[in-house]
């Protein structure tokens, strides 16, 4: 019998540079308020947003992402034609193929890199993160480039008073490669297909083109539910994450979880028990819910703003629709 030869790559691999992309167009809530029933207060008390950004025509999900993609490799001290894998995360472009991976690899001008798209919603960071992780260890790329990618105004619902003032559109990247001690800790990932249901796309695509509906697809979800399994189930999965790194939370210099609402970050922080010295990442603030982009582009702006710095030790966490999570512990670029 044969032998195969087996793969060789680095012993470890850690986040090397990161990047990000907001769309020049600032949206207050004053202007969902021309659509829906509600109040400045009582958005920002419900979840902490004050501003979002919308992309124009030309904004389109790989432009930007080209735009972050460029920061990051910079960021990353190399070149576009060391990127070995290109993995883009997002639900919002609307080509099924190919993918839009390619694309971006080919205008970041790669030297032919590995590209694929991923779809798994909020979580699809962490879930792209471990893919590079692995590719990097396992040595069929020495950097790999992770973006997070989303136009979800496209997406949202003017009229329905739950979500039309939650999403944003942005692009957040990493360069990840090789280390020499570890600097992106195990995994701890899954899905409850169960509550699927709990954050959807209201119809499927086909339904809009057979004229079944005349409404385009929009995003929807039960908000209560979704805030109590945000809440509970994933500050156990954060819990989960920091014991499988070795790190304690009094070891824990910064905490990054999804942008989905400032008052599911506020439990976790609570209930993770996290010290006052922890800075904690709130962009959802001036930047909304920008599903797989916002753990990207909150650490970019924790880092360029210096209330984050390069060696901290960062718990990560990203939930989403699925319903789906992955959460583990980095170090910052």
């Amino acid at each position: 019998m044969a032998k195969i030869r087996p793969s060789k790559g680095h012993p470890y691999a850690r986040i090397l540079g990161v990047g990000g992309y907001r769309p020049t167009r600032v949206v207050p809530n004053e202007v969902i308020l021309e659509t829906i029933d509600s109040s400045d207060e009582w958005i920002r008390s419900r979840s902490g947003i004050e501003t979002r950004h919308w992309a124009n025509g030309e904004e389109t999900v790989a432009a930007m992402s080209v735009e972050a993609a460029g920061k990051a490799i910079a960021d990353a001290g190399i070149t576009a034609e060391q990127v070995g894998a290109v993995v883009v995360s997002t639900v919002s472009h609307f080509k099924q193929t190919p993918a839009v991976a390619t694309e971006i690899a080919d205008k970041l001008g790669t030297d032919k890199a590995a590209a694929f798209d991923i779809s798994a919603g909020c979580a699809g960071f962490g879930y792209g993160l471990t893919l590079a992780k692995g590719m990097v260890v396992e040595g069929s790329a020495e950097y790999v480039l992770v973006i997070g990618v989303e136009r979800l105004s496209d997406l949202t619902d003017l009229e329905d008073r739950a979500t039309a003032f939650l999403f944003g559109d942005g692009a957040g990247a990493v360069v990840v490669g090789p280390a020499t001690e570890p600097g992106i800790g195990p995994t701890v990932w899954g899905s409850e297909g169960d509550k699927s249901e709990t954050i959807k796309q209201t119809v499927p695509w086909t339904d809009y083109r057979d004229g079944t509906v005349e409404r385009f697809p929009a995003i929807t979800q039960e908000g209560q539910a979704v805030f109590r399994w945000a809440v509970f189930e994933m500050a156990k999965v954060a819990k989960e994450a920091l014991d499988a790194a070795g790190i304690t939370a009094d070891e824990l210099d910064v905490f990054i979880p999804h942008q989905a609402n400032e008052r599911i970050i506020d439990s976790m922080v609570k209930t993770l028990k996290l010290p006052e010295s922890v800075t904690v990442a709130r962009d959802v603030r001036t930047t909304g819910n920008t599903s797989a982009a916002s753990i990207p582009l909150a650490m970019e702006r924790l880092l360029a703003t210096g209330e984050a710095k390069s060696g901290d030790t960062a718990l990560v966490i990203g939930f989403g629709a699925g319903l789906v999570y992955a959460a583990t512990v980095v170090t910052l670029p």
